[in-house]
């Protein structure tokens, strides 16, 4: 590894260095959800036991399951025996869906989300399609998994190609 490579990140295997890097909310939030969906059988669970048997901080799963309780993909109950439960069956909650509601858009530049600002070389830009097909491709594989593939106890994930 250069020097340079090193200043600027290190290795780009760590997490949050790539091109195109989802956040520790993004990674919190798939975990979170993968959990749910192994521990949901029609009672609601509740956070600390997600947050326990992942490992994770329980503070951040609350301010994780806002957004995804706000796009309709999981449901709360409050009280006592309250909790989380998924909003559908895994089987219907595609990862690109999940994803979108932690992260927002995916794209790898700032000029093809749809809220962006408008970048000073539209219409004579050279390089959008190529931005354009790694969003699509991004979002493509991340669509092609369901939560009910992730969620799968000890087997494998098979790729769709």
């Amino acid at each position: 590894m250069s020097d340079t490579h090193a200043a600027e990140g290190g290795a780009r295997g760590l997490h949050g260095t790539g091109a195109v890097a989802f956040s520790t909310r993004g990674e919190y939030g798939v975990r979170f959800m993968v959990a749910l969906a192994r521990m949901d059988h029609g009672e609601p669970v509740s956070l600390t036991d997600i947050a326990e048997a992942e490992d994770l901080p329980r503070a951040y799963l609350e301010q994780i399951v806002g957004s995804l309780r706000d796009a309709g993909i999981i449901d709360s109950q409050r009280g006592a025996h309250g909790g989380y439960r998924l909003a559908r069956p895994a089987n219907e909650l595609h990862m690109g869906e999940v994803l979108r509601a932690l992260e927002g858009p995916i794209v790898p530049m700032s000029c093809l989300a749809e809220e962006g600002s408008p970048c000073n070389r539209a219409g004579s830009c050279t390089v959008v399609h190529l931005w354009s097909r790694v969003r699509d491709a991004v979002s493509t594989a991340l669509d092609s998994f369901t939560l009910a593939d992730l969620a799968k106890p000890g087997s494998p994930i098979a790729l769709k190609r």
